[in-house]
């Protein structure tokens, strides 16, 4: 009988979170060892059917390195960065799109679908479909100078930077109990395609839904200080300052950015939160406490 009652004050406890968050959209940029870890797999994929099912909708944004990687080595083709970012050629764009809006995207929809009943469906999109992300080449020049990192002479290739979202795309399929699965490939004024990273795309989508949250879930805990610990509540400048001062560096600068630069356009909270751990975007949502880094103004 204790655990039962346990169990009854748990879900008393997220009322209050359930009741404010109704109707509201959460846009998750899904990645790291919840993508491959089978048991982290099917807890992600409750996670977001039961967000669905409590009135909160979820758009999910994934991601794909590895994999894009791995199948890269299996075509010959060696993989190449240039300061963090994944140079792209043409076949280089070709086996990303395969990668990205195949075998990821499809496999995040069929996990989805498995736990959504007979009322809620995920439903898979690349960025090229409906022109939903349009898209042109990044300016390597301001982006690498955002994140203090020297401008490479190279070419990037088929690396973009987001234009526009198509949000009434989104919002049909949001209205009609559909749950977007994105994959990041945007789309060039001639139909061309484009490699977007996920967080950064994350970021412009959440934007532009005006979403209640946007959660990374991510390999780390989530921000740290200069002594290794856990940043609860993450404040704008104190997240420039850790920047400048290289506490905040390599593949959670783009994170931060992306965080700060939501937050300037209107969405609510980010939380960057430790996917290895179960029920993560549960625990950090549904609960007084949190587990990760949220980041605020």
């Amino acid at each position: 009988m204790k655990d039962l009652i346990q169990k009854a004050n748990i879900l008393q406890e997220a009322l209050p979170y359930i009741r404010e968050f109704h109707g509201k959209v959460f846009v998750i940029k899904y990645g790291g060892s919840a993508m491959h870890d089978e048991e982290l797999r099917e807890s992600f994929a409750k996670d977001v059917v039961l967000l669905k099912y409590v009135g909160i909708n979820p758009v999910i944004v994934h991601g794909g390195g590895p994999q894009i990687s791995k199948a890269l080595e299996l075509f010959g083709i060696k993989p190449s960065f240039v300061g963090g970012i994944r140079k792209t050629d043409e076949l280089t764009m070709h086996v990303v799109e395969m990668v990205l809006s195949g075998d990821i995207n499809k496999d995040i929809v069929a996990l989805i679908n498995r736990f959504s009943g007979e009322k809620v469906y995920a439903v898979g999109l690349s960025g090229r479909d409906g022109r939903l992300l349009k898209a042109r080449k990044l300016d390597k020049e301001r982006y690498f100078s955002e994140m203090g990192l020297p401008v490479p002479r190279e070419d990037i290739g088929f690396v973009g930077e987001i234009t526009d979202v198509n949000e009434e795309l989104i919002f049909t399929l949001l209205e009609h109990n559909f749950i977007p699965v994105i994959a990041p490939i945007g789309v060039g004024d001639e139909g061309e395609a484009y490699n977007i990273n996920a967080d950064i795309a994350a970021s412009e989508i959440a934007s532009e839904l005006r979403a209640e949250k946007l959660i990374y879930l991510t390999d780390t805990q989530g921000v740290k200080d200069e002594k290794g610990n856990l940043i609860p509540t993450l404040k704008k400048s104190e997240a420039e300052r850790l920047i400048r001062e290289g506490v905040i560096r390599e593949g959670m600068i783009p994170k931060v950015r992306s965080a700060l630069r939501a937050l300037d356009r209107g969405v609510k909270k980010v939380h960057i939160i430790d996917g290895r751990i179960r029920h993560s975007i549960l625990l950090e949502v549904f609960t007084k406490e949190g587990i990760g880094t949220e980041v605020v103004i």
